[in-house]
C-alpha cells in the first residue's frame, strides 16, 4: 500500500493503517530519539509518545511535507519538552568526557513530592485495574516487570508491532483515565 493511501486511511481511523505507519517509521523515530537521549528506555517511551501524538493529530498532517519529517519534528519537540521538564531538578557536573547529573531538591520538596507520588501511584494503579485484561497485561509486562518489546511479544505469542500498538493504546487509555481523575 502506498504511503499517501496509508495516511488517508489513518485519517479515517483505519487501525491497520496506524499499525502499518508505526511499523514503517518506528525505527527512524526510535533511532533519532536514541541518538538524542542515549537511553533505550527513554527513546522507546518518547517514540511511543510521538506516535500517540501523531495519530491523535493525524488530521493536522499536511501532505505537502514528508510524513517522516513530521514525525521527527513531533519527536524532537517531545524530547525538548521532556528535557526542559527534567532539567530544572538537575545539576550537571562535567569533567572532561563525562557528565554527572545530581538532583537538587530541598527536604520540603522531597516530602511534598513523596505525598504527590503516593497519590499518583494510587490513581495510576486504579486506572490500570480499569483497563481491559490484554492492555493491563502489556502495561504490567513493560513497566512493572521491565520486559523489552521482544520479550513481551514472545510472552504473548504476538508480533512486536501488535505489542507496540497495544502498549500505545493502553498508555493513551491510562492517560485519558488519569486526566478524568484530576
Amino acid at each position: 500500500m502506498e504511503l499517501n493511501e496509508l495516511i488517508t486511511k489513518a485519517k479515517s481511523n483505519d487501525q491497520f493503517a496506524f499499525k502499518s505507519l508505526l511499523e514503517l517509521f518506528w525505527n527512524d523515530v526510535y533511532m533519532f530519539l536514541l541518538n538524542k537521549t542515549g537511553n533505550e528506555n527513554n527513546a522507546e517511551d518518547l517514540t511511543l509518545q510521538t506516535f500517540s501524538k501523531a495519530f491523535n493529530k493525524i488530521q493536522q498532517y499536511n501532505s505537502d511535507y514528508s510524513f517522516k519529517t513530521w514525525l521527527i519534528s513531533i519527536s524532537r519537540n517531545l524530547f525538548i519538552d521532556n528535557y526542559r521538564k527534567n532539567k530544572k531538578d538537575l545539576l550537571v557536573l562535567e569533567d572532561g568526557n563525562s557528565k554527572e547529573f545530581l538532583e537538587l531538591k530541598s527536604e520540603e520538596q522531597l516530602d511534598e513530592d513523596h505525598l504527590i507520588n503516593e497519590q499518583n501511584l494510587v490513581n495510576l494503579l486504579s486506572a490500570i485495574k480499569q483497563l481491559k485484561p490484554h492492555y493491563r497485561r502489556v502495561i504490567q509486562l513493560r513497566f512493572f516487570q521491565e520486559y523489552s518489546y521482544k520479550e513481551i511479544a514472545e510472552e504473548l505469542d504476538e508480533p512486536i508491532s501488535n505489542v507496540k500498538v497495544k502498549l500505545l493504546r493502553a498508555k493513551k487509555l491510562l492517560l485519558d483515565s488519569l486526566n478524568h481523575i484530576k
